[in-house]
């Protein structure tokens, strides 16, 4: 999973960037390793439909949208020949349906029009990025289906695939995403994904610029994801019981008014 492509990212993105040269590195490993890139739409068609995979199969995946993954990571990835996967929220990408609110620079339609003929799978990932378990239901469900509407009227095609913003999700957000349309959805989960996650909670490894080359090698051959992020799963177990918390008392309190 990678944000921004970025020498320059700003202070909000730093954190979750890469630069463009450990990009190409890490691309160049994977390429070394016989790892063969695949979208998101594909694994789904594989365990929907036993669709074959290639071997050593790996999804490559972008959130948001930042202007960097055109400018930096398309190269790249046509150098080699990779498909990948960018979910966007709609609303940061420059043109009619900016709300000002995007972190960096983001991209425009037509460079993700661009990245779509290259075999870069579009996916959503909400319309303002929120935290779609702590909404209430009439407004995660216009987060989904204006996100879903605005990439089928601005690219043609309607988005298979779905990235909750901030990987947080629950069950009645897993169903709410199945229910708009979507055929599968990518959580965070700094795990590998496996069948038993189910379509909707697939898990994915964070990239980010303190990723050396050879901590991405353990994380694309699979070796000590646990200890790699350890303090991450530890934040995220702790944090989630703070979240159920907090929609338990939301949910109180509507039912009051």
């Amino acid at each position: 999973m990678y944000h921004a492509v970025s020498s320059a990212p700003g202070e909000a993105t730093r954190a979750l960037s890469v630069t463009p040269e450990a990009f190409g590195e890490q691309m160049a490993l994977i390429a070394d390793l016989g790892l063969t890139p695949v979208r998101t739409a594909d694994l789904a068609a594989h365990w929907r439909s036993g669709r074959p995979l290639p071997a050593r199969p790996v999804l490559i995946t972008f959130d948001d949208g930042y202007e960097g993954v055109h400018r930096h990571a398309l190269p790249v990835l046509a150098k080699h020949g990779f498909a990948a996967t960018l979910f966007v929220t709609t609303g940061w990408l420059r043109g009619p349906h900016d709300n000002g609110e995007a972190l960096d620079t983001m991209l425009d339609w037509d460079q993700v029009r661009e990245l779509a003929a290259a075999d870069v799978e579009i996916g959503g990932h909400s319309h303002t990025h929120p935290q779609l378990d702590q909404l209430p239901d009439d407004v995660l469900r216009r987060e989904l289906i204006w996100c879903k509407e605005i990439v089928s009227d601005r690219l043609g095609t309607v988005p298979a695939s779905f990235a909750y913003p901030y990987g947080y999700s629950s069950r009645r957000v897993r169903e709410a995403v199945r229910e708009t349309g979507y055929a599968q959805a990518l959580a965070v989960g700094n795990g590998l994904a496996r069948r038993r996650q189910g379509p909707y909670a697939l898990r994915r490894v964070t990239v980010r610029r303190a990723t050396g080359i050879e901590e991405f090698q353990r994380l694309v051959e699979g070796r000590a994801i646990t200890r790699t992020f350890a303090r991450d799963l530890a934040l995220t177990k702790g944090y989630a019981m703070v979240r159920r918390v907090r929609q338990v008392r939301r949910k109180a309190i509507r039912s009051r008014v």
